[in-house]
């Protein structure tokens, strides 16, 4: 299928990461569908053990296997991989060394748990080695399997580290297989095929987390993506407003003579309790409103495209799953 025109053409691999609370998970989800609108093939994996894609497309928890979970606007199909350390090492021993049948006796001793623990980067290896197999997989014609990956990868704190394959590996092996391995891996993070995205909220930690991580990104080298502004509030005030509220200039007066005109009063007398609540409401709006229009200026000095994602009043069910995407897919990422 032809690559559709968007921000990110070209790229196939596109990795989410976001500081916890952000929504990670779900704009993750929203991405893979919008990236199979239309009857592509997109593959969702997850690297944390949390089953978090499970409960965001409301599905029992999800086995090591690629399985279809959903069906995107046009037809598109997306696939999702719950990714095990353990599982993914028994496949790396049967694809270097025919040993899969071993590696489960292994297992069993305790074996792989303590490899992964005492080096704790071979467990990325692993898991990313997962992943950029399933970008780099042909079928039997000669193409692609899947037009693109979306990897839900581990919070912004430590997504430099997690993609930086070669550098985790090298106390492990400075040849070999697992050198070789990693060195694909590390070829495929870091090509122009792959993005990091971010996901953050309009709030100054996040914000600043998003910065950090896009400038360690840089640093190493990795291919940086877009920023994802996630439950973005509407503001339904005019801005002449909001500036008076947030400097302490709005008149409670305004509000009760529109209390008045709408027949809304307090207990049938002046209605100036109700107006100074709202008036109150109105401040607090202002100072939010204030403090989004700072971060948004601070994330612009990043210079990475921006992506604003509403905030969904009844929560992201299904429906709004697939709202997100819709988004997402309008504003060109995907």
């Amino acid at each position: 299928m032809r690559a559709r025109d968007t921000d990110w053409d070209g790229v196939r691999l596109h990795v989410v990461t976001g500081k916890g609370g952000t929504g990670k998970t779900t704009v993750a989800a929203a991405l893979a569908l919008a990236l199979a609108a239309g009857g592509r093939k997109v593959l969702l994996v997850e690297v944390e053990g949390r089953q978090g894609i499970a409960q965001v497309f409301d599905l029992p928890p999800l086995p090591y296997e690629e399985r279809k979970i959903a069906v995107a606007p046009g037809g598109g199909d997306v696939y999702a991989l719950a990714i095990d350390a353990e599982e993914a090492m028994l496949d790396y021993l049967e694809m270097f060394y025919g040993m899969r049948r071993a590696g489960k006796a292994l297992s069993k001793m305790g074996i792989v748990d303590f490899a992964t623990t005492i080096a704790p980067g071979f467990r990325d290896v692993l898991v990313t080695g997962k992943t950029s197999e399933a970008v780099r997989r042909k079928g039997k014609d000669g193409r692609r399997v899947y037009d693109a990956v979306v990897l839900d990868a581990p919070p912004t704190g430590r997504i430099a580290r997690f993609l930086n394959v070669t550098n985790e590996v090298s106390g492990l092996a400075r040849m070999g297989p697992i050198k070789n391995h990693a060195d694909l891996v590390n070829g495929v993070v870091s090509s122009p095929e792959t993005a990091v995205h971010f996901v953050t909220l309009l709030e100054e930690m996040p914000v600043q987390e998003t910065l950090d991580g896009l400038q360690e990104l840089h640093t190493i080298g990795l291919p940086a993506g877009g920023v994802f502004i996630n439950m973005v509030r509407e503001s339904l005030l005019p801005d002449s407003v909001l500036k008076a509220a947030a400097k302490g200039r709005f008149d409670p007066g305004e509000l009760v003579l529109g209390l008045k005109a709408a027949g809304l009063t307090d207990g049938g007398s002046t209605g100036v309790s109700v107006a100074e609540a709202l008036a109150e409401e109105i401040a607090d709006h202002a100072h939010r409103a204030e403090l989004e229009h700072r971060e948004r200026l601070a994330l612009n000095k990043a210079g990475r495209p921006r992506y604003e994602l509403p905030l969904l009043a009844d929560g992201v069910d299904l429906s709004g799953l697939y709202e997100l995407a819709e988004s997402i897919r309008v504003q060109g990422a995907a």
